[in-house]
């Protein structure tokens, strides 16, 4: 019986668990944790215990500690000795360059769209906001960050380009938290919603220029809006 059940494990391809997939699946979940708290609304210092991590993961030290040093090497946190490991807050001039990088990024994704997207999956960007129709989205402000977040996230994809995908992904994160942090500020919300609905009518006609142009633009105006009012950035 145990001859049987080896052979049907190496007929699944089955293999030993080894430190190197927990690190990954430890990469995994702290990078989507990171990336879901809402690092520049808060003023104190984001410390990662790693004790806490171990408990929480379910993990030994070992593979806590190499998904950490893989996230400081793409610089989500950092080490500071007899102190411990933080979360890095970018500094408002990284976040405008930043936010200026994925502009660039973006609309050629908005212009690859009009070019490459079907129509069934640039439609799937209207319904996004159709609980914004009939209230005002600062009415649901928590609501409808998510909708902005997944929308600049859908015209990136709807691009159909890989590596501008895999050159965003940890971009993203930091852009990401800045849109949360800012959405509330100043009735962008109400503007942002207009402006989206814009962009999504030049794909749908699929007005190349026009599509590229305003959702360039569309970002840039976060980063204008960063340098002029995100003081708690300093």
């Amino acid at each position: 019986m145990s001859v049987s059940l080896k052979h049907s494990a190496g007929h699944l391809g089955l293999a030993p668990l080894t430190a190197v997939s927990l690190c990954d699946q430890a990469y995994a979940k702290l990078k989507d944790a990171i990336a879901s708290t809402d690092i520049y609304n808060q003023r104190q210092p984001l410390r990662l215990d790693e004790r806490a991590l171990m408990q929480a993961l379910g993990v030994s030290r070992t593979p806590i500690r190499e998904a950490l040093s893989i996230l400081e090497q793409e610089g989500f946190v950092r080490t500071v000795p007899r102190r411990g490991i933080f979360i890095i807050r970018k500094s408002k001039r990284e976040i405008i360059e930043m936010i200026q990088m994925w502009a660039a990024l973006e609309s050629m994704s908005a212009r690859l769209a009009t070019l490459r997207a079907p129509d069934a999956e640039i439609s799937k960007l209207r319904h996004l906001f159709d609980e914004f129709q009939n209230s005002p989205p600062a009415e649901h402000i928590h609501e409808y960050s998510d909708a902005n977040i997944a929308f600049h996230q859908m015209i990136i994809r709807l691009g159909g380009s890989q590596l501008i995908q895999d050159a965003t992904e940890n971009l993203f994160l930091h852009v990401r938290a800045i849109r949360k942090a800012t959405i509330s500020q100043n009735d962008r919300s109400s503007r942002s919603i207009i402006e989206h609905l814009k962009i999504i009518e030049a794909l749908e006609r699929r007005d190349t220029e026009l599509a590229e142009r305003l959702t360039r633009q569309h970002t840039l105006d976060l980063a204008a809006h960063v340098e002029r009012y995100c003081d708690f950035l300093e």
